[in-house]
């Protein structure tokens, strides 16, 4: 490759990145997007949180409706695709609701990790050894007093590096989020797309992006990971 071939390389390199990030200030645009991703995300990962945590309780509940109710829910929702949920969500269910496509597209979600991380406490409750009931129990605990101090922070506990694994897979899962409106990073992406008509470097743009992050989430959640096996062996 000789001198004049290696200065038009870096040179096409140049100006697509300068479409893609510079020109009209384009970078608030994956900037945006970014904060809707990550906003979606930990609002669909509290809300997930609290339909789990009522969805576990169904399953392991001695009430068959409750039981009935709450396993259909995961099965129907683990079985069927997310973009289809959302898109169900949002073309039906929310129609005639003016609300913003962020909002729906959280609603959507957290219902979906809802039913995944249904199971991560329901295994996490399981786990954790039935003394600690009876031992509740027989210092004079009500069944709920014992489910809320005893096993319940146990619980929690165990199944936290889950739940930072499932805000993980919500952030790049929220991806298409697409198909009901462009605000998040990869609508940031296409709609570069749309004015450069280059998908290269949008879509690789993005991509690193959304690695950057994970990878950053992915460190600081093995960092947490290693503190709560330290404070076990103590």
């Amino acid at each position: 490759m000789d001198v004049l071939t290696m200065t038009g390389f870096f040179n096409n390199i140049g100006k697509g990145l300068y479409a893609t990030f510079i020109q009209e200030g384009r970078w608030n645009w994956f900037l945006s997007g970014l904060g809707y991703t990550l906003l979606i995300s930990l609002v669909a990962v509290l809300l997930g949180l609290l339909i789990g945590i009522l969805a576990a309780f169904g399953k392991l509940s001695k009430i068959k409706p409750f039981r009935w109710i709450a396993g259909m829910y995961v099965d129907i929702i683990r079985g069927t695709p997310t973009m289809v949920q959302l898109l169900i969500i949002y073309f039906i269910i929310f129609a005639k609701v003016n609300l913003s496509p962020w909002i729906v597209g959280a609603l959507g979600f957290a219902i979906n990790s809802g039913a995944y991380i249904a199971e991560i406490v329901r295994g996490g409750i399981l786990s954790i050894d039935k003394g600690q009931t009876e031992a509740g129990r027989s210092l004079g605990l009500t069944s709920y007093q014992t489910m809320a101090h005893i096993i319940m922070p146990q619980t929690m506990k165990n199944i936290l590096p889950a739940l930072g694994n499932e805000f993980i897979v919500l952030i790049k899962e929220t991806a298409v989020i697409g198909m009901i409106s462009n605000i998040d990073l990869l609508g940031a992406a296409k709609k570069v797309q749309g004015r450069t008509y280059d998908y290269l470097y949008p879509l690789l743009g993005a991509a690193i992006i959304y690695y950057v992050v994970v990878k950053l989430l992915s460190i600081a959640l093995a960092r947490v990971e290693l503190r709560m096996r330290k404070s076990d062996l103590r």
